[in-house]
C-alpha cells in the first residue's frame, strides 16, 4: 500500500501541542484520481458521481453567484451579460410564438456561456463529477429554469441538480426555520413567509418596486436636476474658461446602464424619512411642520398637486428608459408622496420642483463629481466629463421604493404587511418578529432600519376621515376603512434578524431577534445558505441525470406507435423539474371526530323504555 496518497501533513516543527482530533485518513488508489475542492488541503471523500463537494449556483438576472459547499463566500461575483450590461431576462416575453422562439435561442446561447464560463474559468473544475444545488427564486419563469437544466444536463453532464428556494436557503443561514423573508432583487421584491422549513408559497407577495425600478428613477432624477460638464475642446480652453460656464444638462447617451449601477452602488445611501409624524395635520395651504434636519421647527414646502405637468415633464425621461418600466417608472418620483398635504396647492412651482427644492434643503449629503466618458458626438475634447450628482438624489432616490399607494405597486413596507395579514392569525406574531431582508438592493446603507421605521409608520398610520354621503337621521356614521388596523397589536413584535441598528425592543420576543442574525451581507444570504445546505448534504428537490434522458427519450418512443393508436401527451423534459405552482394545494385539518353511535342520548333510551 506504498502508492496509497494520504493525508497531507505539517512539518513538525511546525506542529501545535494540541493533539488533533481525527487521525490520518487514506483514500484507496484507483486508476482514476479525482482532484478536490481547492479549497480543501487535504483530499476529500468521493461518492458514486464524484466529489462530495456540490457546486453552489445563485444565478439571478443580472448578478451570478457561483462556488462550493461549505464554504463561506462564493468564488467568483460576476454580472451575466457583461457585453449590453443588462438582464438576462425580463418578467415580459412577447406574444408571437415565433418571436418568443427567437428570444428562448438568444436566452439559451446566453446562459450556456455564463454557465461554461462558471466551470471552466470560475471554478476550474470537471461538472461530470460535481453535483448542482441551484439556488431558484420562487417566481423564476419556468422556461428559464428548464434552459438552465438542459445545458447542465445535455451540454455539461452534470450528475444531479437539487433546486431550492433562495427565501429557504437565506433562513438557512441565519439560522432560523421560522420567518418572513423579503427578497428585494432588481426585477421584483418578493415576500414568502416560511414555517417549520416549509414555505407557504400561497401566502407569497410581490412588487415590481426593486432595483430596475431604482435605477430608472436615478436616471430621471440625474436628466431633470443633474449637471455635466464636458471636456474642454483644448488645453487653453480647460485652462481659460471656468467649468461653471460650460456645465450643461446631463446628456442621456451619458447615463448608461454601467454609470447608473455606479452610482445606484456606490452613491446613494437611504435617508431617514422627513414627516416623522404620520398624524399631524397641515399647518397651512402649502406647508406642514416637520422636524428637518438640524433645526426641529423647520417648514416644508409642500409641491402643488399638478400630474399632467410631472408627466409632461417627464415623458421624454420615461421614453428611452427599459421597455418593462417605461410606463411608469418616469412618474413614480412623486406620483404616491406620503408626506401629509402633499397635494396642497403652491403657486409659481411645478410638483417636482417643489420636491427637489424640499429635498435639497433638508438634505446634508454633499454633491459628488464622477468622471464619465462623454457621448460618443462629443468625443472631440480633452479628457473625460464630469457628472455633478446633487446629494439630495443620492439621499433620496430610494424614496420610490417606500411611496407606495398604489394596489399594483405596493410599496416594500406595505408588502410586507400584506403578506402578515394573509397568514394564519397563530402565526403573525412569529412571523412578524423574525422578518429577514436580503437580496442587493437592500446592500443600501440605512435600507433595513428605514424598512423597520416604515413598517411602525405603516400600521399606526390612521386613515384620514373621508367625506362620507350622508345617512338618514339617526343612523352613524360608517366607520373609516383602516387597512391595516388588525395588525397594531403586533407593534411591539416587528423585529428585523438582520437590522445593523435595531431599535430599542418592547418585548421579548423583538429583544430576541432583532438584529441577531450573523454578519452576513443580505446578497450573499442565499448563497450562504445553498453552501451550508450543500454541506450537509440537505436541500430541495433533486434531479437525476437518469430521470432527465428518460423523460427526453419519452418523445422518441412517441414517435414509434402505430398510426392509430391512441395519440399520448408529450412527456416534456420540464415535467419532472419541481414548480410549486403546479402542485396541489395541502390539505386542510381533518374534520374533527364525530361521537360513537353505540350510546344513544337519554332522551332516545327514555322513549324506547316507554314504549
Amino acid at each position: 500500500m506504498s502508492g496509497v496518497p494520504s493525508t497531507p501533513r505539517r512539518h513538525a516543527a511546525h506542529e501545535s501541542t494540541t493533539p488533533t482530533a481525527t487521525p490520518q485518513t487514506t483514500r484507496v488508489a484507483s486508476s482514476h484520481i479525482v482532484q478536490a475542492s481547492p479549497h480543501y488541503q487535504t483530499t476529500r471523500r468521493h461518492s458514486l458521481y464524484g466529489t462530495e463537494d456540490r457546486i453552489i449556483l445563485d444565478p439571478g438576472s443580472r448578478i451570478w453567484k457561483v462556488g462550493f459547499s461549505g464554504e463561506g463566500k462564493p468564488r467568483d461575483v460576476f454580472l451575466a451579460d457583461i457585453e449590453a450590461g443588462k438582464s438576462l431576462w425580463s418578467l415580459n416575453r412577447a406574444a408571437n410564438p415565433a418571436d418568443r422562439e427567437e428570444e428562448d435561442k438568444v436566452l439559451e446561447a446566453k446562459l450556456q456561456a455564463c454557465l461554461r464560463s462558471v466551470f471552466h474559468n470560475s471554478l476550474l473544475t470537471d461538472p461530470k463529477s460535481r453535483k448542482v444545488i441551484l439556488v431558484e427564486h420562487p417566481l423564476l419563469p419556468l422556461h428559464i429554469k428548464e434552459i438552465i437544466a438542459r445545458i447542465l444536463f445535455n451540454n455539461l453532464q452534470v450528475p444531479s441538480i437539487s433546486f431550492a428556494s433562495s427565501h429557504l436557503l437565506s433562513l438557512l443561514a441565519a439560522g432560523r426555520v421560522t420567518g418572513l423573508v423579503l427578497d428585494c432583487g432588481h426585477l421584483e421584491t418578493t415576500v414568502l413567509p416560511v414555517f417549520s422549513f416549509r414555505p407557504l408559497y400561497p401566502h407569497l407577495r410581490t412588487t415590481p418596486l426593486a432595483g430596475a425600478r431604482l435605477s430608472s428613477h436615478i436616471k430621471a432624477l440625474l436628466l431633470m436636476f443633474g449637471t455635466y460638464i464636458p471636456p474642454a475642446t483644448s488645453l487653453s480652453a480647460a485652462m481659460n474658461i471656468p467649468a461653471a460656464s460650460r456645465s450643461i444638462r446631463v446628456p442621456q447617451d451619458v447615463l448608461t446602464d454601467k454609470v447608473i449601477d455606479e452610482i445606484k452602488t456606490r452613491c446613494c445611501f437611504v435617508g431617514d424619512p422627513l414627516d416623522t409624524d404620520p398624524n399631524s395635520s397641515a399647518a397651512g395651504a402649502g406647508r406642514t411642520s416637520s422636524p428637518g434636519v438640524g433645526d426641529g421647527s423647520s417648514e416644508l414646502d409642500l409641491p402643488p398637486s399638478d400630474p399632467a405637468l410631472s408627466e409632461s415633464e417627464f415623458s421624454r425621461v420615461s421614453a428611452d428608459l427599459d421597455s418593462n418600466f417605461a410606463a411608469s417608472s418616469g412618474y413614480s418620483v412623486v406620483s404616491h408622496s406620503q408626506v401629509p398635504g402633499m397635494d396642497a396647492p403652491h403657486a409659481g412651482e411645478s410638483r417636482v420642483q417643489a420636491l427637489a427644492t424640499m429635498y435639497g434643503r433638508h438634505s446634508t449629503a454633499t454633491d459628488i463629481h464622477m468622471r464619465v466618458d462623454p457621448p460618443p458626438a462629443q468625443q472631440t475634447g480633452t479628457g473625460r466629463g464630469t457628472l455633478i450628482i446633487p446629494g439630495w438624489i443620492r439621499e433620496r432616490a430610494a424614496e420610490v421604493l417606500f411611496e407606495g399607494g398604489d394596489v399594483d405597486e405596493s410599496s416594500v413596507a406595505e408588502v410586507i404587511l400584506d403578506c402578515v395579514l394573509k397568514v394564519p392569525v397563530d402565526l403573525r406574531k412569529t412571523l412578524a418578529s423574525t422578518i429577514l431582508v436580503v437580496g442587493g438592493t437592500p446592500m443600501l446603507p440605512g435600507f433595513i432600519p428605514r424598512l423597520q421605521g416604515e413598517l411602525i409608520r405603516a400600521v399606526t398610520r390612521t386613515a384620514p376621515q373621508a367625506a362620507t354621503p350622508p345617512t338618514r337621521s339617526g343612523r352613524p356614521r360608517p366607520a373609516t376603512y383602516d387597512r391595516y388596523a388588525a395588525l397594531r397589536p403586533l407593534l411591539p413584535y416587528f423585529a428585523v434578524l438582520n437590522n445593523p441598528a435595531p431599535p430599542p425592543p418592547s418585548s421579548t420576543n423583538a429583544a430576541a431577534n432583532a438584529g441577531k442574525a450573523p454578519a452576513f451581507t443580505p446578497a450573499m444570504m442565499a448563497w450562504v445558505g445553498g453552501s451550508l445546505a450543500g454541506a450537509l448534504k440537505t436541500g430541495g428537490v433533486e434531479v437525476q441525470r437518469e430521470k432527465w434522458d428518460e423523460a427526453e427519450a419519452q418523445p422518441e418512443d412517441d414517435a414509434m406507435l402505430v398510426d392509430d393508436s391512441p395519440p399520448r401527451l408529450p412527456a416534456l423534459s420540464k415535467n419532472i423539474l419541481p414548480d410549486w405552482t403546479r402542485t396541489p394545494l395541502p390539505v386542510g385539518a381533518p374534520p374533527a371526530p364525530r361521537p360513537s353511535s353505540a350510546a344513544p342520548p337519554p332522551a332516545l333510551q327514555a322513549q324506547s323504555v316507554a314504549g
